[in-house]
């Protein structure tokens, strides 16, 4: 008997499909069309025996899928699966459903970064506790695969550092504000029109989205559990067009980006102790950095480990194909333990490092200024910014021309714009000096202050 054969005969692998937008139709028609090779990759066939929808009667004709299939009985349809794929996303009922699905017996497949980065730790206990796997690769950065490298490929090795552009719709924002010169609100009607944005861009734009993904990438590649609620975040809303043109005049780019960076913070005793910075933010980043060039919709991480060194993961961070690719391959790998027996890797929380507040962070500053020119303004920004102990690295300043309407005082007097870029220093020491120079006569305005990474 041949192996493919035998791959016939064998029961097959039951699959429920749990949601059926975008990324659930692209899964489906996945399985259907490629059934053949995803029997011989895994050792039996994957029958898809059903897929959960709100509305059974919508018009899915162009799935190659039997009608019969769709379910708006969700809970039925998750007791009678060996394999479960979530892809309805949110909290409620997508957990609910998993666990009923992992104590049915189930593995379960999920995209779902929100409730992996809200309930992880639970749902690993639930996989554990039932004797079958939690594979979720799909839920940070689409069809690029980092997590598998992250838990599997460096496990030997010690993870320093992840750089991130984990979220599609922001890149492609801030890339039009920097290559065409359009607004912020411009831009992201460009990005509504072709898809890369929802009608409500809020978890992309403010940061939500890629702060769920940071918590994922963190709690892997530090062995220590972060939620995102415990993630820094700041969105891109007030990235300004000024923002990018002094990025641009440093020959830098505006990047949102997520930071999991593990750091040595020393005590009043003087002792180090190590802990875990995890933050999403606007930065100015360098075009000759890798993420520098990262363009449009695209995602990109950038990994620094003690052994490997850096390494680059780059490619289409969301869509129905390049989704369904990550998923599929968490769909294969669960089988395949179903065939031969064993379970994948658990939670992995053994460090049980802190997480340090946002003040604990280790960046730089560019900061601009509108400041009265005359003599003495100079040596008093540089006071502000020694009394928190918080080096310069570079100074520019450009004269603004006399304002006749200025405040009185000021009136006539000539401006400059005094542009700060620091060395590394705590973000609490760079705010503190921040807050100091807003309050100097001499400064009439804090214009600007944007952070600086990979530099």
């Amino acid at each position: 008997m041949s192996e493919n054969q035998q791959v016939t005969q064998e029961a097959p692998l039951r699959v429920a499909l749990l949601g059926c937008g975008v990324v659930g139709s692209s899964v489906a028609r996945m399985l259907v069309e490629h059934g053949d090779d995803l029997a011989a990759r895994v050792g039996r066939r994957l029958e898809l025996v059903g897929i959960a929808v709100r509305r059974a009667g919508k018009d899915r004709s162009d799935l190659p899928v039997d009608p019969a299939l769709f379910t708006t009985d969700a809970e039925s349809l998750v007791t009678r699966a060996d394999i479960v794929v979530e892809v309805i996303g949110g909290i409620e009922p997508a957990r609910s459903l998993i666990e009923l699905a992992m104590k049915s017996g189930a593995s379960v497949v999920s995209a779902n970064k929100a409730l992996l980065a809200e309930a992880g730790p639970a749902l690993y206990a639930e996989a554990a506790e039932h004797g079958v796997d939690l594979y979720y690769e799909a839920a940070v950065a689409g069809a690029i695969p980092i997590l598998r490298p992250i838990r599997e490929s460096l496990a030997g090795d010690e993870v320093r550092k992840v750089l991130g552009i984990v979220n599609g719709t922001t890149n492609y924002v801030l890339d039009k504000m920097d290559t065409t010169g359009q607004g912020f609100a411009e831009a992201v009607e460009q990005a509504q029109a072709l898809g890369y944005a929802e009608a409500d861009p809020t978890a992309d734009v403010e940061g939500f989205d890629a702060a769920a993904k940071a918590a994922i990438l963190a709690s892997l590649a530090f062995h220590t559990r972060v939620s995102s609620d415990q993630v820094y975040r700041e969105g891109i809303t007030e990235v300004s067009a000024a923002d990018v043109q002094a990025a641009r005049e440093m020959d830098c780019v505006v990047k949102l980006l997520a930071i999991c960076e593990r750091t040595e913070t020393i005590g009043s005793d003087g002792r180090s102790t190590a802990g875990v910075s995890v933050r999403v933010h606007p930065a100015m980043i360098p075009r000759s950095h890798p993420l520098g060039g990262v363009r449009d919709a695209f995602n990109a991480v950038f990994v620094e480990a003690d052994a490997a060194g850096q390494l680059m993961f780059y490619g289409k961070g969301a869509g129905g194909d390049p989704t369904a690719s990550a998923v599929l391959g968490d769909v294969v790998a669960v089988a395949r333990h179903r065939v031969g027996g064993g379970r994948g890797h658990g939670e992995s929380a053994y460090a049980d490092l802190p997480v340090l507040e946002m003040g604990q962070a280790l960046t730089r500053y560019h900061i601009s200024l509108d400041v009265a020119d005359r003599p003495g303004v100079l040596a008093q920004v540089a006071t502000s910014f020694a009394e928190h102990a918080v080096s310069i690295e570079t100074v520019r300043q450009h004269i603004i021309a006399a304002d006749p309407d200025g405040p009185d005082g000021d009136a006539g007097e000539t401006r400059a714009n005094l542009i700060v870029v620091t060395h590394t220093a705590p973000d609490a020491a760079l705010s503190a000096t921040v807050r100091a120079l807003s309050g100097l006569d001499t400064v009439r305005e804090v214009v600007s202050v944007m952070r600086v990474e990979g530099a």
